[in-house]
């Protein structure tokens, strides 16, 4: 059996391996960008999309009259093998690539239309018989099936980042449960401020992550709007009549999304990437905060003995290859990591949304690589967070309540009876001689020791 075929397009013959779902646009590309080392076999979302908007664009194909009945069925069947795994193997062109997603949905088609051949008793490469761009890609161009698909798979990337959100949140709240009377001292500007408890500080992580969950919703629906049916640049040109809707309908029925519309102004939505611009914004915006978080759990179990030292985390590896008995942080500094990379994506999808020319905006290969990779790794490190770290994590009680007594931000909890000027002339004893303010405060009767207790119980201090 010979080990290739002869494939032809526009510049001449290509051989083809013979076992290839892909042909010869796939190759072409193959030898044009090998950039990244990341193909499309990486973003198993993303194949699973293009599937999916494939077998959306055949149903209303075979609706409108374009597609015989024997080869919209076996590209159907086709597309929803792929969609459940099959052939992921075969989409291998670089995630990077000039022509605006054009190699990716050359990809998409050939493979495609490769295993329908299969499922019709034809060889690979008969193309007389059901071929990539007259049938597969029927109605279709690049410029609308490859945002749909990215907005799908992003979709559902977004759907995974907020479960593993949710279930951080989770971890967070749990912890202020449990930390609910551990009092402690708050700082502003890494000075001490006033009394808080360990609860509400961990309460407030968990208040933050809530928050991002709501923004990142909201971004997920923009996602929705879709050009499909506008193909080149938005005029419909070469989509049957009543192609766009029904290719549509198939589309929510395919991916059980029934907030998908299309747009109202299909050229402008073929050229816009406001859409990416925004949710990479809410991705850094989780990012920044995932990685303060992360700040703050490194500071607060800093030590042990000459740090603050005011939580444990749990001890996951050793911390050095000559520092006998030394934890670091590992799982906060891997985060803080995955949080520097998603605020980099960010800036290459501004510079790539920026970079579009009049139609259409060329560079959307580079975004869907970007804000994949943000999803991803944001999913994962939020994961990790819970999993690794916060649910182990511990107070350091004693040491917690001895920062609290020595403190002289527990003066400021006195103000309001001494006096601004007297609190500060005590909370300045305290600092130079190490003493106790409120011992200082006894010790010059300056409020009854029922008013000392009163103004310093937990509650009082905290507002709770």
């Amino acid at each position: 059996m010979a080990d290739h075929r002869v494939e032809h397009d526009m510049l001449g013959d290509v051989r083809v391996p013979a076992d290839a779902y892909y042909g010869v646009h796939t190759v072409r590309a193959l030898a044009n960008f090998p950039l990244s080392g990341e193909t499309l076999r990486a973003r198993p979302h993303l194949i699973t999309a293009l599937a999916t908007v494939k077998q959306a664009a055949a149903g209303a194909n075979g609706e409108v009259g374009a597609l015989d009945r024997t080869r919209t069925e076996a590209i159907a069947v086709a597309c929803a093998e792929i969609r459940h795994g099959a052939l992921h193997d075969q989409f291998v062109v670089d995630l990077i690539q000039g022509g605006a997603g054009t190699s990716t949905n050359m990809n998409a088609n050939e493979v495609i239309a490769n295993r329908a051949l299969e499922l019709l008793g034809h060889r690979r490469g008969e193309y007389s018989v059901l071929h990539p761009l007259d049938h597969v890609n029927l109605g279709q161009s690049t410029n609308d099936v490859y945002p749909t698909a990215v907005k799908l798979a992003l979709d559902s990337h977004v759907g995974e980042l907020l479960g593993a959100l949710g279930g951080l949140r989770a971890a967070f709240a749990a912890k202020a449960g449990e930390f609910a009377d551990v009092l402690k001292m708050g700082r502003t500007q890494l000075q001490d401020a006033v009394p808080m408890t360990l609860g509400q500080e961990f309460g407030a992580f968990a208040a933050t992550i809530g928050e991002d969950e709501q923004r990142l919703a909201e971004a997920r629906l923009l996602l929705h709007e879709l050009n499909l049916g506008g193909t080149a640049i938005g005029t419909g040109l070469n989509a049957r009549p009543g192609y766009r809707a029904a290719a549509l309908a198939h589309l929510r029925s395919l991916t059980g999304i029934p907030t998908l519309v299309s747009s109202p102004d299909l050229i402008e939505a073929t050229q816009d990437v406001g859409v990416f611009v925004q949710l990479s914004g809410v991705l850094k915006r989780v990012a920044v905060k995932l990685s303060k978080i992360c700040n703050d759990l490194r500071l607060l179990s800093s030590g042990p003995q000459a740090g603050l030292g005011e939580i444990g985390l749990p001890a996951r590896q050793a911390g050095s290859s000559i520092m006998p008995g030394k934890v670091n942080p590992v799982i906060p500094e891997a985060v803080n990591q995955i949080a520097f990379e998603v605020i980099g994506n960010d800036l290459t999808v501004t510079l790539a949304a920026e970079g579009g020319q009049l139609q259409l905006n060329a560079f959307e290969p580079v975004i869907a690589r970007a804000l994949t990779a943000s999803l991803d790794h944001l999913t994962a490190g939020a994961r990790v967070l819970a999993d690794r770290c916060v649910r182990g994590i511990t107070a350091n009680s004693d040491r917690l309540r001895e920062i609290v007594a020595s403190s002289t931000g527990l003066v400021t909890a006195l103000g309001p009876a001494l006096g601004y000027e007297t609190a500060s002339a005590i909370a300045l004893e305290a600092h130079h001689t190490g003493r106790p303010p409120l011992d200082l405060v006894r010790e010059r009767a300056l409020l009854t020791e029922e008013e000392v207790l009163a103004l310093t119980t937990p509650e009082a201090l905290t507002g709770r």
